[in-house]
C-alpha cells in the first residue's frame, strides 16, 4: 500500500475496523500467516520514517517521545532510522521502562545500539524540533489520561504551536479508535500514519480535529488476513460514485416530485432551501407546501418551485397525490399547524426525508417505519433516543444503530463524519465536509439533495449515501473561497456541476 503521496486520501481503503478487530488482524498475520511481529514493526517504523521525510523535507532535527507498549516500538524504529539518515535525533520515554517487552524491547535495543540514548521525560518544554513524532499510546486506550502521560501530550501540542510538526504513530495519543472521543486530551497531528487497517475514530467524532492528513500502510498483510474479519464500517467519499448520462428522450416525468413541507410563521427560508436543493440536484418537479403567507414570495423567488398556502392539514391530500416523495422538516416548528400537518404526512405510503422540527415531533410521539431517512444532529439524535449529546458523542455509531433500529428506515447522524446506517444495520461513515458547513440551512439543503435523490430513482440507502457525500463533497469544492462565511446555497451551483 502505498503511503507516501500528496493526496493520502486517495489510497486510503475503504474497511473501517474497531480497535479489537486491528488487534485481531495483526494476530492472525502473525501466528496464522508466520510473519513476525518484529518484521510488521520494522514495516510499521519504515513507513512512518518514509511519510515523514516526504511530509517535511526541509526537517533535519527529531524529538521521538515513545510509550512502553508496541507504539513506543514503532517510535524507537522511527527514531534510530531518522538518525542512520543524519537527522539531529532525541528520544523521550514515557512511562516505566521496565514494562517494555517483546519487539518494543529490541527496537528500542537496536536503537540504542546505533547511538542514541533514552531520555526520561520530565519537562514540559521539548519545544526545538523540526518534527514530533507521537509514539506514546495505541489503539488500547479506554481511560481518560492522567498524569505524566498527559504532560506528555500537553508537551507535545505547546510545541506544535511554536511551530513543530507533529507525526502521530497509528493514532493521536489520547484519542479513542473506535468512538473518535478525545479521553481528557489528545495530540494535534498534523499527520497520521495508521497501520494494518483504518480505525473508525480517525473518521468521525473528534477524529478529524486531530489527526491532520491520514495516512495508511497495510504492512504487506496478505488478503487471506483481512478475508478472516469484516469490518464495522466502510468510509464513503464522492470519487467512488458513478453517474449515468440521462436518456436524450427523458421528460421531468422521469425523475421524480418531491413535496417539501415546512416553513411556518417566519421560517420560509429554510423549506426554500431544502427546495431549491431538490430542483437544482436533479428531481424532476418540486413542491412546497408551507404557510399561505410564505408560498407568493417563495414563488417569487424562485419561479421553477410550485409553492402551495396550506393553512390546514386537509390541504395536503391533492398534493399528496401528486408526489413521489416527501421532505419533511425544514422550518416546520412545533406547534399545532406543525403537528396536524406531521400527522397527514405519517399516513402516507410515500418514502420521506425526515429533518429538523419533525424530528423533534417524531421525539415526542414514537413511530417506527421501513421506508423513511431520518438526519439528525445529535442534539436531535439525543432527543430521539432521550440521551444526552454528550452520550449521542460518546459514541456516534452506537447511537446511530440504536436511531435505526428504534425508527427503521435509514439512520444519517450529522456531524463531523456524519454516520449512515443503512435499513439492514450497515454503518457507513463520511470522510469528506469541513466547518464551514457549520453554519444555518446546511441540513435543509441534505434533506432536498436526499429527498431530490430518492424521486430520481436511488434506493433510501443510496439516496442517503450519495446526498451526504455530494453534499460535502460539494462543500470541500466551494469553501476553496474561504470556510468562514460559507452559506448552503453556495452549495446549489458546485453540486449541479459535479452531478454534470
Amino acid at each position: 500500500m502505498n503511503t507516501v503521496s500528496d493526496n493520502p486520501s486517495c489510497h486510503l481503503p475503504r474497511s473501517l475496523y474497531c480497535a479489537a478487530q486491528v488487534r485481531e488482524l495483526d494476530r492472525i498475520a502473525i501466528e496464522e500467516q508466520g510473519i513476525p511481529g518484529a518484521t510488521l514493526m520494522a514495516r510499521a517504523g519504515q513507513a512512518a520514517f518514509s511519510v515523514l521525510r516526504k511530509r517535511w523535507p526541509q526537517a533535519r532535527s527529531l524529538g521521538v517521545l515513545c510509550g512502553t507498549g508496541n507504539n513506543g516500538g514503532d517510535g524507537f524504529i522511527v527514531a534510530r532510522l531518522a538518525h542512520e539518515a543524519g537527522y539531529a535525533v532525541r528520544v523521550w520515554q514515557v512511562g516505566d521502562a521496565s514494562r517494555i517487552r517483546g519487539d518494543a524491547l529490541t527496537a528500542r535495543e537496536q536503537m540504542q545500539v546505533a547511538g542514541l540514548t533514552v531520555e526520561g521525560f520530565t519537562t514540559t518544554d521539548i519545544s526545538g524540533a523540526d518534527v514530533l513524532v507521537d509514539g506514546l499510546l495505541g489503539t488500547g486506550l479506554s481511560g481518560e489520561v492522567g498524569g505524566r502521560w498527559r504532560q506528555a501530550i500537553d508537551a507535545i501540542n505547546q510545541a506544535h504551536t511554536r511551530g513543530s510538526g507533529v507525526l502521530a504513530l497509528d493514532i493521536p495519543s489520547g484519542l479513542q479508535a473506535d468512538t473518535g472521543c478525545i479521553l481528557g486530551n489528545a495530540v494535534q497531528a498534523d499527520v497520521c500514519i495508521t497501520f494494518i487497517g483504518l480505525k473508525t475514530g480517525l473518521f468521525t467524532g473528534q477524529g478529524a480535529a486531530v489527526c491532520g492528513a491520514i495516512y495508511f500502510d497495510d504492512l504487506a498483510l496478505p488478503a487471506a488476513v483481512y478475508a478472516q474479519l469484516d469490518p464495522v464500517a466502510h468510509r464513503l467519499s464522492w470519487d467512488q460514485f458513478t453517474l449515468s448520462a440521462r436518456n436524450p428522450t427523458a421528460h421531468k416525468g422521469d425523475f421524480g416530485h418531491v413535496l417539501v413541507v415546512g416553513g411556518d410563521q417566519g421560517m420560509s427560508g429554510a423549506v426554500r432551501l431544502a427546495g431549491e436543493a431538490a430542483l437544482r440536484t436533479g428531481a424532476g418537479l418540486v413542491s412546497v407546501a408551507t404557510r399561505a403567507a410564505h408560498a407568493a414570495m417563495i414563488s417569487a423567488a424562485r419561479p421553477e418551485l410550485m409553492s402551495h398556502g396550506i393553512e390546514h392539514a386537509a390541504a395536503l391530500t391533492p398534493l399528496l397525490k401528486h408526489a413521489s416523495v416527501l421532505a419533511v422538516g425544514p422550518g416546520l416548528g412545533q406547534g399545532d399547524w406543525s403537528r396536524l400537518l406531521f400527522s397527514v404526512l405519517l399516513e402516507s405510503a410515500l418514502p420521506m426525508v425526515v429533518d429538523a422540527d419533525a424530528l423533534n415531533l417524531l421525539a415526542v410521539e414514537p413511530v417506527r417505519r421501513d421506508n423513511w431517512v431520518l438526519t439528525p444532529h445529535p442534539g436531535e439524535a439525543a432527543r430521539l433516543l432521550e440521551h444526552t449529546v454528550k452520550q449521542v458523542q460518546a459514541d456516534r455509531l452506537a447511537a446511530a444503530t440504536a436511531l435505526q433500529q428504534k425508527y427503521g428506515g435509514v439512520v444519517v447522524l450529522k456531524g463531523a463524519g456524519t454516520v449512515i446506517v443503512d435499513t439492514a444495520g450497515g454503518v457507513t461513515i463520511c470522510s469528506e465536509g469541513n466547518p464551514g458547513m457549520a453554519s444555518g440551512g446546511m441540513g435543509d439543503v441534505l434533506t432536498g439533495v436526499i429527498a431530490s435523490l430518492l424521486a430520481q430513482g436511488d434506493s433510501l440507502a443510496e439516496a442517503a449515501r450519495r446526498g451526504v457525500c455530494l453534499h460535502a463533497h460539494g462543500a470541500d469544492v466551494a469553501v476553496q473561497d474561504g470556510q468562514r462565511g460559507l452559506l448552503s446555497s453556495d452549495l446549489f451551483p458546485v453540486m449541479r456541476q459535479l452531478l454534470g
